[in-house]
């Protein structure tokens, strides 16, 4: 039995190190991809001559995208007993994706560009989440997660402030920015191939299709109402894109916008780790219901109150409902699903909130153009005031799961 008063550098130590590995491959790829994420939807807007309601559709597919290719990732991840492979192929298409964006002339090859980005992210994103639950104990899941997702935050954080700083020097020449971000992206697929190490499969690899309804049909009902929980929740967090369209609408010069996902991604990667370790020892549910209400009031503070304070502290709020979901949501998931099918099941997981995420994106684009940010952040207060009277009601699990 752990030893639930263990002080966070214990728990720490504890995690494998394969987790720690991943978590700075992450870190790299995330440098690279915020990067250009936290100046895309100017460079569309302002340079491209793109639409908002494009933006929204760019954002969106992409998600969708990588949400459907994680179905398939996953379930080949199951079918091979091997995860490594697939994770190496997803990162180094999204490194390969890179130099696409400064090269784009058109919002058409931000589009493509996009899209094989979010396909290494599909094809990466499940067996890689899988072989976190693979090397790690059951009672240190949600410190596993949520310090692999605070290393991921770190990389989410350092992007947008390399833009800023980058910006700076290059006099906001966006294009000659995008290109750094080949570089870190580099790294990132060097790390996973020489520094993660896979555990050998526990048996033979299976036999017949990858994908089976057999396999849908051995998914255990928590598991499912897991997937709901994060349709829901999903629903009420548009991409993060349109955080970088209010500050520049809140008053941000355009080198400084990109501190927006700064400010994110600096709280996400601070609370991450503590709230996955205490989820382990307090359970899931009533922290991630948590970070719903947190998103509710995130909305309301970006809708309600004007200029630079009521930004930033609706940015603040953001990323502290994000440490208190996307880790605990992936525990939440290994938790439900069993050993043999880990993949399949955070491919399916992924895939439904991958297209919900396309949904909310666009409804969020059609909003802002319509009737301006107000609604397009009233309308997430709603949906995520909604998600957590459904979580409260559902919640597969109250308390961690027992080794």
């Amino acid at each position: 039995m752990p030893d639930s008063t263990a002080q966070p550098p214990t728990t720490y130590r504890r995690i494998p190190s394969a987790v720690w590995a991943l978590g700075f491959v992450s870190l790299f790829m995330d440098v690279s991809s915020e990067l250009i994420h936290a100046l895309l939807p100017l460079f569309l807007v302002d340079r491209l001559g793109a639409t908002l309601l494009t933006v929204g559709l760019i954002e969106g597919v992409a998600e969708a995208t990588a949400g459907i290719t994680k179905v398939f990732s996953g379930a080949l991840s199951d079918w091979f007993g091997r995860r490594k492979l697939l994770a190496v192929l997803g990162y180094g298409l999204g490194a390969l994706s890179k130099p696409l964006f400064p090269l784009a002339g058109s919002a058409g090859l931000v589009l493509a560009a996009r899209f094989v980005d979010r396909v290494g992210k599909g094809i990466r994103g499940a067996p890689r989440d899988a072989l976190v639950a693979d090397v790690t104990p059951a009672d240190l899941r949600g410190a596993a997660y949520g310090l692999r997702q605070a290393l991921d935050s770190v990389g989410a954080f350092l992007g947008p402030l390399f833009a800023v700083l980058l910006m700076a020097v290059y006099a906001d020449h966006i294009r000659a920015v995008l290109w750094w971000a080949v570089l870190p992206g580099a790294i990132s697929v060097c790390l996973i191939v020489f520094a993660v190490r896979e555990p050998a499969p526990a048996g033979r690899p299976r036999r017949g299709a990858p994908l089976r309804r057999a396999d849908l049909a051995a998914l255990p009902r928590g598991y499912w109402i897991t997937v709901l929980i994060g349709v829901l929740f999903t629903f009420a967090r548009f991409s993060e894109g349109f955080l970088v369209l209010k500050g520049q609408q809140a008053g941000l010069a355009l080198t400084l916008v990109p501190l927006v996902l700064v400010a994110m991604n600096l709280v996400y990667a601070a609370a991450s780790t503590p709230v996955g370790a205490l989820s382990d020892r307090l359970g899931r549910s009533g922290l991630l219901a948590g970070g719903m209400l947190v998103l509710a009031a995130a909305d309301v503070v970006l809708a309600a109150i004007p200029g630079l304070a009521g930004l930033f502290a609706g940015v603040a709020l953001w990323g502290l409902h994000m440490a208190l979901s996307q880790g605990l949501l992936a525990a939440m998931v290994a938790d439900a699903a069993p050993a043999s099918l880990r993949g399949t099941a955070f491919g399916v997981f992924n895939l439904a909130t991958g297209i919900v995420l396309l949904l909310a994106s666009l409804l969020a684009g059609a909003l802002w153009q319509a009737a301006g940010p107000g609604a397009t952040f009233a309308a997430g207060a709603g949906f995520a005031a909604a998600a957590t009277v459904v979580l409260l009601a559902l919640s597969p699990q109250r308390r961690a799961p027992k080794p």
